[in-house]
């Protein structure tokens, strides 16, 4: 191994190293950049940033796909009266995309996260007024 190599190598590494703290201090809304950037640093350009975004959010998919399918039915209408409180907060910020934006993909996007966003609020109360049903008693 050369000189110039070897100096390449260790720029590498430095760079590397350099990511991960930023990674390590930035646990937050830019984490998965920093994570992303220090991926693609550490095995010298290989992982694209991009990829390793992917990944993280095919793994969240998955976890959420477990979480959901293994809450017990007594949980099951809270759970849905916070999916609502998630959704509305969704359709606010739809309205304020498709009202204050000038460009259209952003007000396109945002009337169609208001339309889904809305059946989601619709469908969650539905399901959570058919569950409420289940547990009155029922009149002779």
């Amino acid at each position: 191994m050369d000189k110039s190599t070897l100096d390449q190598t260790l720029d590498q590494l430095e760079n590397a190293v350099a990511a991960v703290r930023a990674a390590a201090e930035n646990i937050g809304p830019g984490a998965a950049d920093a994570a992303g950037g220090a991926a693609h640093a550490l095995s010298g350009g290989a992982i694209d940033p991009f990829v390793f975004r992917l990944a993280i959010f095919v793994l969240a998919i998955f976890v959420g796909y477990y979480v959901v399918w293994s809450v017990t039915p007594a949980l099951h209408t809270p759970l849905m009266a916070v999916t609502n409180a998630i959704s509305s907060v969704i359709v606010v910020g739809a309205l304020l995309a498709v009202g204050v934006s000038a460009a259209g993909f952003a007000t396109g996007f945002g009337f169609v996260a208001l339309v889904l966003a809305s059946v989601n609020i619709f469908g969650g109360f539905l399901v959570t007024q058919r569950m409420l049903a289940m547990y009155k008693k029922k009149e002779k």
